[in-house]
């Protein structure tokens, strides 16, 4: 195994996304060590990447940590794509007796961001540099593009960026439209690259949980949209497929649109129908999008949607017991659209989906805006919206606009109160209204939609029933509460069980 110090940079891990990062980065002209605790792995992978492109001899494995360290360039550059949690600390303490002052880790596992914080800390007392570095995109995305969000030391970073630069996905620096056409050992240059240091210690780790609880949101709206369809006009799946291939053309152009209009219109390969018919609705989750929930609980930050989002999930999980409850429990008659109402109730969907979106978006931005106040940071979120518009998951053409948005204000509160989003709520809220309407009346979930709405009517209501809920708190509590009749900050307090209750000013 090679000992010189000739590689550019190192990786631990080799799962699919540890493989496939690899060779991007090989790609791009680097030489890359590469190490897995299991051997066989590594030999299995040098072995395949032999059998393909030259640029493939730029990844060199090795068998034991010793000679992969060794092998690396100063400073010494070693991406960890391993399980998060315990597992990233004990590839940590494996690594650190071979490292020196000045080598960097970079961590581009789903790490929490807390702990990524704590992990920062105690290296840098060791002289080593960590960043921790949000990767977006899954297998095709590490492969090709990634959208990656680093964070941690300066220093650190200025010795990684023109490496995360190449390999990061490229979008048109004026639409902000993907550069397709990559291929392997053919990567695409130009364009912006979807990376920016995002900022200090674990920012960039929690801008990636932001984008996978917008993620959570994303998918279960989109999941309404097709129930709706499904149940209240009756089409099949591949009918829904072509009208969602349709909407892919428009604004609500994205990856996950596109995915699903291929879902939807894929044939069963074991028995007749559509496949999607066929999968068991039980889905699975990972924890990042509950991260996001449990954050803007602690922030108070107003993430409803997403909430409702990875409630949903939780919900499809109890299959037996909705099975067993769908024999007890009864709805309301379905009233089927009719046909000569088909094509404006789809179309009605479609702005119940644009105009959910759009709250969706704007409450992971909202979350973000929370996180820099309470975690000392200073986010771009022009630039994080510009991140994520190739090669993450949530990449969309949705996303130049709000990179537009905080380019008109910098400052802006919220995406809602942008011009081009004020219109498109404003256009499309009949239709979101209507949509959601009929699934209560026909009694098809529709938790998306409704927590989304329920934002957005709650946000533009100069007043709510809170007054009743602060005089609830102080009368059980003495939690005192403000005057509409007097300045904010003044609070006051009844003696509401006395007969004669007494109000007093409370300094």
């Amino acid at each position: 195994m090679m000992t010189t110090k000739n590689a550019d940079i190192g990786l631990v891990g080799l799962a699919v996304m540890g493989q496939n990062l690899a060779l991007n980065i090989a790609d791009h002209g680097y030489t890359i060590a590469v190490y897995n605790r299991d051997p066989k792995k590594m030999l299995n992978f040098i072995e395949e990447c032999k059998a393909k492109e030259p640029s493939h001899e730029r990844v060199v494995g090795h068998a034991d940590l010793a000679s992969f360290v060794l092998s690396i360039k100063r400073p010494r550059k070693i991406v960890l794509l391993v399980k998060a949690g315990s597992a990233t600390d004990v590839t940590i303490n494996a690594l650190l007796p071979f490292l020196e002052e000045g080598d960097i880790i970079i961590d581009g596992g789903n790490a929490l961001w807390t702990d990524t914080i704590r992990r920062e800390k105690e290296l840098t007392a060791k002289g080593i540099d960590f960043i921790g570095s949000g990767v977006s995109g899954g297998e095709i995305g590490a492969r090709f593009g990634p959208s990656l969000m680093p964070s941690g030391n300066r220093k650190a970073w200025a010795s990684l960026e023109p490496i995360w630069r190449d390999i990061a996905a490229k979008v048109d620096p004026d639409t902000g439209a993907p550069i397709e056409g990559a291929a392997p050992g053919k990567p695409v240059e130009g364009g912006f690259a979807c990376t920016e240091y995002i900022g200090p210690d674990g920012s960039g780790h929690y801008v990636k949980m932001v984008h996978n609880g917008i993620e959570y949101i994303d998918m279960q709206l989109i999941c309404e949209a097709y129930w709706l369809m499904k149940n209240l006009l009756g089409m099949a799946a591949d009918e829904i497929g072509k009208v969602f291939a349709e909407w892919n053309k428009g604004e609500l152009s994205s990856y996950l649109i596109e995915i699903t209009a291929d879902i939807l219109q894929q044939k069963d390969p074991v028995s007749p129908g559509f496949l999607v018919d066929k999968v068991m609705d039980a889905a699975g989750q990972k924890g990042t999008g509950q991260w996001t929930a449990a954050n803007a609980l602690e922030l108070g930050a107003p993430a409803n949607a997403i909430a409702a989002a990875v409630y949903a999930r939780a919900l499809s999980s109890v299959k037996e017991e909705r099975v067993e409850a769908s024999k007890i429990l009864k709805g309301p008659v379905s009233k089927p659209v009719s046909d000569k109402d088909k094509a404006a109730t789809i179309e009605a969907i479609k702005s119940a989906l644009y105009c959910s979106k759009i709250c969706a978006y704007a409450q992971g931005f909202q979350l973000m805006d929370k996180a820099q106040v309470a975690y000392n940071w200073k986010l771009n979120f022009g630039e994080i919206a510009q991140i994520w518009r190739g090669g993450c998951i949530i990449r969309a053409r949705f996303l130049q606009k709000i990179t537009d948005a905080y380019a008109r204000n910098s400052r802006l509160k919220n995406l809602m109160l942008d011009p081009y989003f004020t219109t498109e709520l404003n256009d499309g809220q009949a239709g979101w209204r209507h949509v959601i309407a009929l699934a209560v009346s026909n009694g098809i979930p529709a938790q998306g939609f409704a927590a989304a709405l329920a934002y957005y009517d709650g946000y533009r209501s100069a007043v709510l029933p809170a007054n009743l809920l602060q005089a609830q708190r102080d009368y059980f509590g003495a939690h005192t509460y403000e005057r509409v009749d007097q300045p904010r900050g003044q609070f006051f307090h009844l003696d509401w069980p006395e007969k004669n209750r007494p109000q007093l000013a409370i300094e």
